[in-house]
């Protein structure tokens, strides 16, 4: 068993957090360079989208299959491995001389890339209690940055070469984050006691017996599947009338939303103080709010970078909110209830990039902003109802 705290130094927690970022952004480096792909390989709009959601899809089953393995092997050793198979997929991709090569890397990469939600895990086991949210939300901070920031060096790196070099460098500093890591982690073995089928198992059987569980799944995936619908068409919008822009311009607008990586430790501090409900209800409203400005994202630069601004607050106001509730469920079943949630929150991502790339093909920008508020309704209509549902059988 491992202990139940200790005390992490600001350095470690920061490490954590970048190869946090690190991990996860190698799943984004193809969304800003999507309309170069396709013309290098001959694409058309909807087959290009196919590298967002082989990624996507390929995170989800690592979540369900391989994050679980926190609760079953030397967590210090797993993450450590599960970096060098991520960099092997990055590797493959760099040299893909095909789009099934290019496939093939990001599903491998996808699949062991997931070691990001090992490593949330094993920091909040580490940190204490009153400090976990905090923590927690430092990570997350990381996470979204390497999600935003990632179109932003993609786009960089692709005007010094082409849109293989930023999987040459993503590999680079992911080798450097396995030796950092496996320098700087204390060793941490915690056993639930369960062979690997049974272990699996056990994630489903959370579901069934956390309602808690239940719902914070389908508000991220949900609030995931808005995130997705919007950045993964972004690149076709930006590349086309009126902007025209290149990848490095298009990679910019990362930094846009990376300032929703501020609401992660606001979240984080909302948990720790018992107001969890509070980050949920704001993020959730602005997941609807945000679609008001980008329905004008065509005609105005501004609407667009206002959007952007707003979206990618609420779904980390969203995330966080629901990550620290999961997390604090049953401590002894943190990379399973994890795993459960973060499986769900990336199969939204999926479900999300296939809409967008379908609707936008079909039905333009228009589409996109439609499906936009249906979904952010959504959403909002279930916790709002489970939540007087929740007050009102506290009052009786």
């Amino acid at each position: 068993m491992a202990p139940a705290t200790t005390h992490l130094s600001r350095a470690l927690i920061l490490l954590m957090a970048t190869a946090t970022g690190l991990a996860v952004a190698s799943n984004y480096y193809a969304q800003p360079l999507l309309h170069s792909i396709a013309q290098h390989f001959g694409l058309t709009t909807a087959t290009a989208g196919s590298i967002v959601i082989a990624a996507q899809l390929s995170y989800g089953a690592g979540l369900l299959l391989l994050a679980p393995l926190g609760d079953l092997f030397e967590q210090r050793r797993l993450i450590v491995s599960m970096i060098a198979i991520a960099t092997v997929g990055l590797l493959i991709s760099a040299f893909a001389p095909s789009l099934m090569w290019l496939l093939i890397g990001t599903t491998l990469t996808g699949l062991f890339s997931v070691v990001a939600q090992v490593l949330v895990p094993m920091a909040a086991g580490l940190s204490d209690p009153s400090e976990r949210g905090r923590v927690v939300g430092t990570l997350m901070s990381g996470l979204l940055l390497g999600i935003l920031l990632a179109r932003t060096a993609a786009g960089f790196m692709a005007t010094l070469g082409d849109w293989r070099s930023i999987y040459l460098l993503a590999a680079a500093l992911m080798a450097l984050s396995a030796i950092a890591l496996a320098r700087a982690l204390p060793e941490r073995h915690q056993h639930a006691g369960l062979k690997y089928p049974a272990l699996i198992g056990s994630v489903f059987r959370l579901f069934v017996d956390e309602p808690v569980l239940r719902l914070r799944s389908l508000l991220g995936l949900l609030s995931f599947c808005l995130f997705a619908l919007f950045w993964t068409p972004l690149a076709f919008l930006l590349a086309a009338e009126p902007y025209h822009y290149s990848d490095a311009v298009i990679g910019l607008f990362g930094l846009a939303g990376a300032a929703g990586a501020l609401a992660a430790n606001w979240a984080g501090r909302l948990a720790d103080r018992g107001k969890g409900s509070l980050g949920t209800t704001v993020g959730l409203l602005a997941l609807v709010l945000a679609w008001v400005p980008l329905a004008f994202a065509q005609v105005s630069l501004a609407a667009l970078l206002i959007g952007v601004l707003v979206l990618d607050l609420a779904v980390q106001l969203v995330h966080v909110s629901n990550q620290n509730a999961v997390i604090a469920l049953r401590p002894e079943a943190r990379n399973r209830l994890n795993a459960g949630y973060i499986t769900c929150y990336f199969i939204g991502g999926a479900l999300g990039s296939l809409l967008g790339t379908q609707l936008f093909q079909a039905h333009g920008w228009n589409g996109i902003v439609v499906a936009g508020l249906v979904i952010g309704g959504v959403a909002l209509v279930v916790w709002l109802w489970v939540e007087r549902r929740s007050a009102q059988v506290k009052a009786a």
